[in-house]
Formats: C-alpha cells, structure tokens, sequence
C-alpha cells in the first residue's frame, strides 16, 4: 500500500507540469501555515476538508476534531470564510456516530458547513438526511458560485462512480453561472494503475462538457495535498482530518474565487507538522 501510494503521488508532478489551467492558481501558495490576509478581492471563501474517520480505534479522534474545529474558527476569524465542506469519511465505519460528530464539533464550527459521505460513512440518502437535512446527492449557490455534491459510495463502503443523472441536472441549472465546483469524495478516473479510486469515464466527460466547471475537489487518499488533471480540469486533494495514514501533516485546502471570477487556492499545513514527504522503504 505505501510503496503504491508513492508512486501515486511521485507521479503527480508531470502531470501537473503538463497541463497548467490559467484561471486557477494553485501554486503561489505552497503548503504552510495560513499567515497572511488575501489581497485578492474576493467574493467568496471557503474551506475544504476530508477524511476526519471519528471513531476509528487506535487514533485520537476526539483530538483531531477538536484540532479541526479550532483551526478553521482561527481561519475564519483572521480571513472570513463563507462556509467549510467536509468531503466524506466524517466518521470511522460507524454511521450511528454522524449525529455525533456534526453536534459536538461540526456545530461550534462559526460559519455553516456542507457535507457529503465518504465509502467509511456507510451512508446513503435517508441516513444523510436524518443528520443533515439533506440527501447525499445536493447542490446549492453561494455568491454567484455553484456548488454540486455527490455521493461516491454505497452503504457497505463500496466504491461507486456518482449519480451522472443527478450531476447533469444540477450542473444544467447552473449553466448561466461562471463558475462551478464539484466535490466528490473518491475521484472518478485512474491516473495510474491501481490507484485506489474508481474508472468513471462518462462521469469525466460530463464534466468536460461543461465550461464553467472549474475544478473538482476529492478526499479519500489521505496523502495527497495536490492536484491531478483530466485534460485541463483540475482535481485538488486536501490531505486529512484523521485517520492512521497520510501526510505526516494535518490541515484544509482555502480556496477563494476573486470577483473577477479568477480562483486561487492553496494547502495549509495546519498541524504545522515539519515533515512533509515522508518515505520509509
């Protein structure tokens, strides 16, 4: 598993070299620690986080929730936030502890939060909607951008391409919109061989087909903190909340869309661990 995920994420270099999107910066920023204020006049911000796994046996997940929870307060407070997305993995194989998580953390977070499963949630419609208020399947518009959020597992945990039925009507009205974001928690196409994701190429060119869809934010791998392409569309990773795996950091992903409608983003290191790219062999 590690030596694969190595390779994964060695590989993503060329690919990013080869294939630039000028309307999103991704790289002014590098993985750090957020200090400064935006110059940017911006008409939305948000943050994206994944892969927090409470519950989980082995791990301090009451810390990592805690740890999250104040650092996205500590980011709002310097440079508001519209809202945060929790992309998937909310909880450890243990759908009974979603109403656990989303009230004694997700709830102190100071601006409201979407969320949507991941293949740990073990949760579909009806399970979501008892929680949150919605289906696993949403879409909403903040400030003129259009969010769509899909489900990318089923509830045994299996790896699943998103509803494309559900994306093309949604991402349909949102057509007179400039910009579009999709999150989908496992991302739909294989960059390499064996990568721990799932072939969904209809879903990959649905979304080429729309113009305005400018970038597409994924969980899942918890060692990724970068950006894949499909043709010029971007898929950006946010490393993790939680878990026993990953970066040897902690942290979210900023991204901002400027009122000229130009986006940038960048990692924060937020655990301000040191170690980044560590390789044992």
């Amino acid at each position: 598993m590690s030596n694969r995920r190595f390779f994964i994420k060695s590989s993503v270099a060329g690919v990013v070299l080869a294939s630039l999107n000028p309307v999103v910066s991704s790289f002014a920023s590098p993985v750090g620690i957020e200090t400064e204020v935006s110059n940017q006049k911006t008409k939305l911000r948000f943050a994206i986080a994944s892969d927090g796994h409470y519950g989980q046996l082995g791990t301090d997940f009451k810390t990592d929730h805690e740890n999250i929870v104040r650092w996205l307060n500590e980011s709002h407070s310097k440079n508001p936030l519209d809202f945060v997305i929790i992309n998937g993995d909310l909880v450890h194989d243990q759908p009974e502890l979603l109403s656990v998580v989303k009230k004694e953390y997700y709830d102190r977070l100071k601006v409201p939060f979407y969320a949507i499963p991941g293949n740990h949630d073990h949760a579909d419609a009806k399970i979501w909607k008892s929680v949150f208020g919605y289906e696993d399947n949403f879409s909403f518009e903040k400030n003129g951008v259009g969010f769509v959020l899909a489900n990318t597992s089923d509830t045994t945990g299996k790896y699943i391409c998103p509803d494309n039925v559900f994306l093309k009507t949604e991402l349909d009205k949102f057509k007179s919109l400039d910009t579009v974001f999709v999150i989908l928690h496992i991302p739909p196409h294989f960059w390499v061989p064996e990568s721990p994701f799932v072939d969904c190429p209809d879903t990959i060119k649905l979304l080429h087909s729309y113009t305005n869809v400018k970038a597409v934010f994924h969980g899942h791998d918890h060692s990724l903190d970068a950006v894949f392409y499909t043709n010029k569309l971007p898929h950006f990773f946010d490393s993790h909340i939680g878990g026993n795996w990953g970066t040897a950091y902690k942290g979210y992903r900023i991204v901002e869309v400027g009122e000229d409608n130009r986006i940038s983003t960048f990692q924060v290191n937020a655990s301000q661990n040191p170690v980044l790219n560590d390789t044992k062999f």
